[in-house]
């Protein structure tokens, strides 16, 4: 898997992309477009592609930073919680602030999710027994008390409508001039680039860093703010998108060996065409509707992971 295919298929798929939909645009349009035909395109579907670009890339980066500061193949932004605790802080912006716009609302869904990650790791932290299975477990455990929390104040304040749309991602309503501030996550995933040897060095431990001279906690806090951030972004935006930055990354790991800087471009790339091509897939499976792309990452990223999970066992025996 090199670059120099990943970006060719990129450049095809989201090309296809832009003429997947009910306004019907043919290759053969493109010099010929009507006003609607182009209004379609600059107002609805690159938005839409954009976005999806960006969020494959920042969600598998995410996964894949969580992964190396655990030294665990199975944490990413779904398996620790993060996500659920992003949709807490969303709930608590609406409920406390009324009139909050979409910036405030990212911004409490940020610090709910960054508290909740910290306490993910603090957790981590007490736990004597560090099986690669149970880690993560503990973090879906924690996610389901916050996302039972969340589910019981929003019955009780009348909110279960806007809960459902940040439970279940979707692109349909991406349009110019609500995506936007999805591009956050372009300079923290350059952050995480710069950062990336330093990552490596923190999930070694806290005496290993030590020694070679660097911050242990600032590496972790750095880390640890990109992840929140970008979760923020994505589910204030788009809604959650479970197992991507999970899947992405081990798939990577599998044929390029678990070098974070090496791997790093190629997850960015592989991120962004995995979602796109769910992204197509369920827009015509059942067409002139769609399919949420929440639900199409969920289904096969589900089969992955269930693979990845029977593939480390294989391995363990």
């Amino acid at each position: 898997m090199r670059i120099k295919y990943l970006l060719p298929l990129l450049i095809v798929l989201s090309i296809t992309s832009l003429f997947i939909g009910v306004q019907e645009i043919s290759p053969a349009d493109i010099f010929n477009l009507q006003d609607e035909q182009i209004q379609t395109i600059l107002i609805s579907r690159i938005p839409r592609l954009m976005s999806i670009i960006i969020v494959g890339v920042s969600l598998s980066v995410c996964g894949l930073i969580m992964q190396q500061l655990t030294q665990n193949k199975f944490v990413s932004p779904t398996t620790a919680g993060t996500m659920d605790w992003a949709r807490l802080g969303i709930l608590v912006a609406i409920l406390l602030f009324s009139q909050a716009g979409t910036l405030e609302r990212m911004f409490v869904a940020m610090l709910f999710a960054l508290g909740g990650t910290f306490l993910f790791m603090k957790i981590l932290e007490r736990i004597r027994y560090k099986n690669v299975i149970f880690v993560p477990l503990v973090g879906l455990m924690l996610g389901s008390v916050v996302e039972a929390i969340t589910t019981f104040f929003a019955y009780q304040y009348d909110l279960m409508q806007s809960l459902s749309s940040w439970m279940q991602g979707s692109f349909s309503l991406v349009v110019r001039g609500n995506y936007e501030i999805l591009y956050i996550g372009i300079p923290l995933v350059i952050i995480a680039f710069l950062f990336a040897n330093r990552f490596t060095v923190a999930g070694m431990g806290r005496d290993f860093s030590a020694n070679l001279g660097m911050n242990y906690n600032r590496i972790m806090n750095a880390g640890l703010f990109i992840v929140a951030m970008i979760t923020a972004t994505v589910v204030v935006t788009i809604g959650s998108i479970p197992f991507l930055g999970l899947i992405i990354p081990n798939i990577v790991s599998i044929m390029k060996g678990d070098n974070l800087k090496n791997s790093l471009p190629h997850t960015a790339l592989f991120g962004a065409i995995f979602l796109l091509a769910c992204d197509i897939l369920g827009r015509v499976i059942i067409y002139p509707y769609e399919v949420p792309i929440g639900l199409m990452v969920g289904i096969i990223g589900s089969a992955i992971f269930l693979y990845l999970l029977l593939r480390r066992n294989a391995h363990a025996g």
